[in-house]
């Protein structure tokens, strides 16, 4: 694995939140340590929680510098183009390494209204684009491109020369990501259509806790070899 990504999505699958706008800066900075305390080799880049950056420069710089100085995480990742890129700027030049994110912006929910394929439209795709230039100009290292046509992140990827990291936005880019607790089955009720589940530990742990519950019920756990 070369990059972890601590995402905000962990407040839907780790505090059951319905979006990620909930999650706190104090929070995500908990995550970023623990993730950070277990990483042996690979980058981890941490996002900025929704709050923490839009509309206040010199407050999306105070928070990229706590992230950083509490967590020790290697990077940052931010939602948004044009209307975020002079605290872009100002982050990265307090050295402080930046990863993009367009397309579906979770962060955006309540504007969007749902949660459907972004940039169908040739003006919405025409913005990405800018979008996505302005983000390599000012020194983004990488940009996550979430649930957008696999032709658009395809042009995107041909046109920068800063590696591409989709989410639901086809093959033709650098890389993927997805959230873990997906991409394991952990989460019985998510079922995007880029979403591919590498195990279902869903069943497993609700077999094994079902199982336990039975032992324990029946008085077959503890047994004399499990017993001091």
């Amino acid at each position: 694995m070369d990059v972890i990504l601590v995402g905000d999505s962990a407040s839907n699958v780790m505090a059951g939140n319905v979006t990620t706008l909930p999650i706190t800066l104090d929070q995500m900075i908990y995550h970023a340590k623990s993730v950070v305390r277990g990483v042996k080799r690979a980058m981890v880049v941490v996002d900025m929680p929704f709050g923490s950056y839009q509309g206040n420069e010199l407050e999306g710089l105070a928070s990229a510098i706590r992230i950083m100085k509490e967590s020790h995480a290697d990077a940052l990742k931010l939602e948004g183009g044009e209307e975020i890129i002079g605290t872009v700027k100002r982050i990265l030049s307090a050295g402080i390494p930046i990863m993009g994110h367009l397309g579906l912006m979770p962060q955006s929910i309540n504007k969007y209204g749902t949660y459907t394929v972004r940039a169908k439209d040739d003006a919405e795709a025409e913005k990405l684009i800018r979008d996505a230039r302005l983000l390599e100009e000012a020194g983004c290292f990488a940009i996550v491109l979430e649930k957008i046509p696999a032709s658009l992140s395809a042009r995107v990827a041909s046109e920068l020369t800063i590696p591409i990291i989709g989410i639901g936005a086809g093959g033709d880019v650098d890389g993927q990501v997805l959230v873990i607790q997906d991409m394991l089955g952990m989460n019985n009720g998510f079922r995007p259509r880029f979403l591919r589940r590498y195990a279902d530990l869903h069943t497993i742990m609700t077999e094994a806790i079902s199982h336990y519950v039975s032992d324990v019920k029946t008085c077959d756990f503890p047994n004399e070899k499990e017993q001091y």
